[in-house]
């Protein structure tokens, strides 16, 4: 945890990195439920896929923010 974090903001982070997770774990389900059905819409599965990485980035940016740096 980075030391000019407060209680709140670290709450906040953790908070924030839980509903992250939970939507990528969703919309990984929602791809591969639209890639199973056959007929899919590749504009809307493109559309989830960059939403998926954006939630990624956030998710290691989060998670850096919590980290604390370590001095080797």
């Amino acid at each position: 945890m980075d030391p000019k974090l407060s209680p709140e903001e670290v709450e906040t982070f953790t908070a924030e990195l839980a509903r992250l997770r939970e939507e990528h774990r969703d919309l990984d389900s929602a791809i591969d439920a639209l890639e199973r059905v056959g007929s899919i819409n590749q504009i809307q599965v493109q559309r989830l896929k960059k939403r998926k990485l954006y939630l990624k980035d956030r998710i290691a940016q989060i998670e850096d923010a919590l980290t604390p740096d370590i001095i080797a």
